[in-house]
């Protein structure tokens, strides 16, 4: 069982940047590089959508074409933190943002492919 908790949520201009972090802990924890991570994003009204990944063998990162070039996924074992960078938030980027992770599972931005989620931290890009 694994416990993760998501921070870094704010309400930004458009244009802004943020990051938000995934801390991820548990009794049964290995190293984080075993895992594979993903952020998800849900708005209101929306289904939950995957934005980008990290594979829990290799690092391999995946992005969602709507983020492609504004956001990067990284991650520091030491800390049993991933991170995720987001450059030139959009309005349409405004959600509540979820971690998941896997234990040494490939990168995938399907939520059905996630067994462990965190509460999620909301995202708010408005004038």
């Amino acid at each position: 069982q694994l416990q993760l908790v998501e921070s870094g949520g704010d309400l930004v201009q458009p244009g802004g940047s943020l990051r938000l972090s995934c801390v991820v802990s548990g009794r049964t924890l290995r190293t984080l590089d075993s895992y594979a991570v993903g952020w998800f994003r849900q708005a209101p009204g929306k289904e939950r959508e995957g934005v980008s990944c990290v594979s829990g063998r290799g690092g391999r990162t995946d992005y969602a074409d709507s983020v492609k070039g504004r956001f990067t996924i990284s991650r520091d074992n030491a800390k049993n933190t991933v991170f995720l960078q987001m450059n030139s938030l959009k309005p349409e980027d405004t959600a509540v943002y979820y971690c998941a992770a896997n234990f040494y599972s490939g990168c995938s931005l399907n939520p059905s492919s996630f067994s462990n989620w965190g509460q999620g931290t909301q995202v708010t890009v408005s004038s």
